[in-house]
């Protein structure tokens, strides 16, 4: 099986696996948001109530959050394509 096959079968595994993340992602933000902050919800950044350093910390954090669980589920769909095709998709 070449590797042009590899990187085929990724390709919708890829997309539902990154809808997926960002879902997961969104659901760990909230949970997250509560406990550090102490309040239900997130600052969105045209909230006049808020301050520049809360909004932009919840900013940060909702982006590491969001990178480090897509590369965790891409690392995972990488493998389990491997296991499958016997190559890893570039």
């Amino acid at each position: 099986m070449s590797n042009k096959v590899g990187k085929a079968a990724y390709k919708p595994v890829g997309i539902l696996l990154g809808l997926a993340a960002g879902a997961v992602a969104g659901v760990v933000f909230r949970q997250v948001w509560r406990v550090a902050a102490g309040d239900g919800e997130a600052p969105s950044a045209t909230d006049e109530n808020r301050r520049w350093g809360e909004i932009l910390a919840a900013a940060a954090l909702q982006g590491a959050i969001f990178a480090v669980v897509r590369a965790a589920v891409d690392r995972g769909g990488a493998i389990s394509v491997r296991r499958l095709t016997g190559h890893w998709p570039d």
